[in-house]
């Protein structure tokens, strides 16, 4: 699928062609951004020329045959510099594995775990010592069993297979909406740097899938890129004052399952749930059950502000209504069923606009 496409206009004059050809400019963010987002704006939408940015034509001259077989094979100028030979890779590996791969601080099954590569997660590939080899994908550098990475061509062509389309925000907020125009609802607020899978373009709209639900994005505001899943960070999580054991202990296992798959409707921790599955199934641990809805489960515990919030407390987002929960884990970070792409996984808790969050735990 392209998202920009590229015009080239032959003039043919006597005896001699001249080429030209223009690329609509787009700036290019990548990883999402840490920590806690300060402040949503307002306004969003902006009255600047969609087709703004147009580049200087290119006044040497080109190799036709080359130029075309470029356009045609999808290629981008930039592979020959390194850059994105591979979904953003240079020595591409993929780990294939049912579930996850374990990436340790060390070569050996004795060293501490730093994070874990999900099922068809990318990583540049570093360096081989013996049956390990050294990865570094998303914010995690470890060491994987070699066993369980494949790499070279035979990544390169598996990534065509599992790479998803995403779309990476590239102002100060955006506003998804439920339909493609500026006077329907709104959905969800992202902030610069967030990523969500683009499911079609059209035009000067995409549709994104935004965790279980889809929207969409003004394509003036987002970059672009066919991407791998990444590996997810194992980091120790800080807590407040106030924080009792249980909730300590509630989100220490509502982590073990990240990385296991999201499932519409679904209330297993391993084999699959929902966003509200999931947080009916951590809580019903502890003696807390809630209805599998998320609108439902705001009208649940006490409502507190987000500045309140506590391991444990659930975070609910949504546009014109609730449609999504997730239970805040401290740090400024939450974990949630998420998407059938990225399954159980940590967020930003501000990684959209929460609508409210809601106590549970006293």
């Amino acid at each position: 699928m392209k998202f920009r496409n590229k015009k080239l206009v032959g003039l043919f004059t006597a005896g001699a062609m001249i080429i030209t050809m223009s690329v609509q400019a787009e700036a290019v963010t990548s990883g999402v951004s840490a920590g806690i987002s300060e402040k949503i704006a307002a306004n969003i939408e902006s009255s600047a020329d969609a087709n703004a940015g147009i580049s200087s034509a290119l006044a040497s001259c080109i190799d036709v045959s080359t130029a075309k077989a470029t356009i045609s094979s999808g290629e981008d100028a930039t592979t020959a510099s390194g850059q994105g030979a591979a979904c953003g890779y240079t020595n591409l590996g993929i780990a294939k594995v049912e579930g996850n791969l374990n990436v340790r601080e060390g070569a050996g099954e004795e060293a501490e775990l730093v994070g874990k590569m999900p099922g068809d997660a990318g990583c540049e590939i570093l360096e081989r010592e013996g049956d390990w080899t050294k990865i570094q994908s998303g914010e995690v550098t470890g060491y994987v069993k070699s066993e369980y990475l494949i790499s070279g061509q035979e990544a390169k062509e598996y990534a065509k297979e599992v790479s998803s389309t995403i779309a990476t925000c590239t102002t100060t907020t955006l506003r998804v909406r439920e339909e493609p125009n500026t006077e329907c609802e709104i959905l969800a607020l992202m902030p610069e740097g967030e990523e969500v899978e683009v499911i079609e373009d059209q035009g000067d709209w995409l549709k994104v899938s935004v965790d279980s639900e889809e929207g969409y994005v003004s394509a003036e505001y987002v970059s672009v890129a066919d991407q791998l899943k990444k590996a997810m960070t194992m980091t120790e999580v800080k807590y407040g004052q106030g924080v009792s054991d249980v909730k300590v202990d509630l989100v220490s296992y509502a982590c073990q399952f990240v990385g296991n798959p999201y499932v519409w409707g679904g209330t297993s921790l391993t084999h699959g749930a929902d966003c509200s599955g999931f947080t009916l199934s951590i809580f019903a641990k502890y003696g807390i059950y809630l209805p599998h809805s998320s609108a439902a489960q705001a009208n649940c515990g006490r409502r507190i502000s987000a500045s309140e919030a506590q391991p444990g407390d659930l975070f609910f987002y949504g546009g014109g209504r609730i449609s999504h929960v997730a239970i805040y884990i401290g740090n400024g970070q939450i974990v949630h069923a998420s998407s059938q792409r990225t399954g159980i996984k940590i967020s930003n808790a501000f990684y959209r606009s929460p609508v409210c969050v809601v106590r549970l735990l006293n």
